[in-house]
């Protein structure tokens, strides 16, 4: 069953031109994320990259530290460490202290690692990344779980004897969520361990008509190892853009994506699979992406949960340089205001607070009128006439002196 309330944040990679000042543009990445906060936003994630030189976060545990001390309720998430590139007990040890730094404001989002170069540099075989990823993950959830000690043995990390010298802050531990991008492995992953499940593939080229079977993928293979999935713990990460009207956001957004498009996408990266000639026209039509009026992004979000047949816990926009601070930061405000509420439960009981005093104004103004007349009749002096329209909205024109 899905949640009542959905979650809303941003997945931080991120993406900054190449030419940006790079110390100017992480903190405005620590500021977006502390205006977030502000606007009650559930989560930011945050990447870790190392090379192409547009998403500039090497280290994501510095970044979720840092905005500990800056932030008051948004949960920090590494969007995703890159589990090859680590030894499973320093991850292990790493996010155990966040846990006790944040007070349970952490999650541990874990991949293979997203970038070839990242592992060229290392020495990594892309074709081992997805195994290590596994055999990483099946190290740090036996740690995190705190039994006992962990002796186990690979052809690129050594475990003897192992243990965390601190037991997460969290309990029994902090969330750990896998991610899923083009391939099944993430899935898999996911429902071997039981944990989290991070739909990247849910904003890329025919994403979205593959949620559900990605989702049974998971919960399939969970069954066989014991496990349960919960569809709390899945989240979609897509494209958005908000402004006042559908016009005025796709004008805000049109040159930044295609200059995203061209020179990262494209001419850096030499467009990765599943990454489409023209991802603003068809995100637009698949639902990967949404821009538009808050209206626009609320149907938006009701077609793209319908993809998942059954629901998800929680939807993550790519935080993205589009359109220039200012319109980016009105948009998460638009759709704070506007949109997050629909979602999260919060919308009817005002609502039914207001039909109800508007369908019972009469007689439940009636007696303020009643007592107006008394008062004046108290004061010796004698009550004007109250008409119809002051009867229902409680004002009266006082006689001079009054």
């Amino acid at each position: 069953m899905a949640p009542r309330r959905l979650r809303f944040g941003i997945f931080l990679a991120p993406f900054h031109r190449v030419g940006d000042n790079p110390t100017l543009a992480m903190d405005r990445d620590g500021a977006l994320i502390q205006w977030l906060d502000s606007l009650g936003y559930d989560e930011a994630w945050i990447g870790e990259h190392h090379s192409a030189g547009w998403e500039l976060i090497a280290s994501p545990e510095i970044m979720i530290a840092s905005l500990a001390e800056k932030t008051r309720h948004i949960t920090l998430a590494s969007g995703v460490t890159s589990l090859p590139y680590h030894h499973p007990l320093l991850v292990a040890q790493r996010f155990v202290q966040l846990d006790h730094m944040t007070k349970g404001r952490v999650i541990l989002g874990c991949g293979p690692g997203a970038l070839v170069s990242d592992a060229y540099m290392m020495g990594i075989d892309p074709g081992h990344q997805r195994r290590r990823m596994d055999e990483s993950l099946t190290a740090i959830m036996k740690l995190l779980a705190c039994e006992e000690p962990v002796t186990m043995e690979t052809d690129w990390f050594t475990l003897r004897e192992a243990r965390l010298h601190m037991a997460p802050w969290s309990e029994p531990r902090f969330p750990v969520t896998v991610a899923s991008s083009t391939t099944p492995s993430g899935a898999l992953a996911a429902g071997k361990h039981g944990v989290g499940l991070l739909s990247l593939g849910a904003g890329l080229h025919g994403g979205p008509k593959m949620l559900a079977e990605q989702w049974r993928m998971a919960e399939a293979e969970a069954a066989k190892h014991g496990k349960t999935m919960d569809r709390k713990n899945w989240r979609l990460v897509v494209n958005m853009h908000c402004a006042e009207d559908d016009e005025r956001a796709l004008r805000e957004v049109r040159h930044g994506e295609a200059m995203e498009t061209l020179t990262y996408f494209s001419e850096t990266l030499g467009r990765p699979p599943m990454r489409s000639e023209d991802p603003l026209r068809d995100g637009l039509a698949q639902g990967s992406t949404l821009v538009g009026s808050p209206e626009t992004i609320a149907a938006g979000i009701e077609r793209l949960l319908s993809f998942t047949d059954g629901g998800t816990g929680g939807i993550l926009f790519r935080a993205h340089e589009w359109a220039d601070r200012e319109a980016t930061w009105r948009s998460f405000e638009l759709f704070a205001r506007w949109v997050m509420p629909r979602f999260q439960g919060s919308l009817a009981m005002p609502q039914q607070s207001r039909d109800w005093v508007s369908a019972n104004r009469e007689s439940i103004l009636a007696p303020n009128i009643a007592a107006l007349k008394q008062a004046f009749k108290d004061a010796g002096q004698e009550a004007p006439e109250f008409s119809r329209l002051q009867l229902h909205t409680g004002k009266v024109d006082l006689p001079a002196g009054e």
